[in-house]
């Protein structure tokens, strides 16, 4: 019998779900992200498991910026970045 962690297509981030203030302007691991349409607009929402502190976490998004960087270099995870706010903006530096 199959397991359903071994065919399951999305399975959830581990750690506890933390606001994005939490981690700007400190480094973080990227381990993983998802990007789904926003419940609350029309745009979409970035979900990131990260490490931070030597823990896992998850933090969410709205972020234009952040959805495009993932696109961008997801393929190139996990990677050590820090997220800043420039202006309203987030982006990963």
């Amino acid at each position: 019998m199959m397991c359903f962690s071994d065919f399951a297509d999305e399975k959830p981030f581990r750690g506890e779900k933390i606001p994005i203030s939490d981690v700007l302007n400190e480094q973080i691991i990227v381990k993983d992200y998802r990007i789904t349409p926003s419940k609350y607009n029309n745009g979409e929402c970035v979900s990131m498991q990260i490490e931070f502190r030597g823990r896992d976490r998850v933090i969410f998004t709205g972020s234009t910026a952040l959805a495009n960087q993932c696109r961008k270099y997801g393929d190139r995870l996990p990677f050590l970045t820090t997220i800043i706010k420039s202006n309203r903006y987030y982006s990963m530096s």
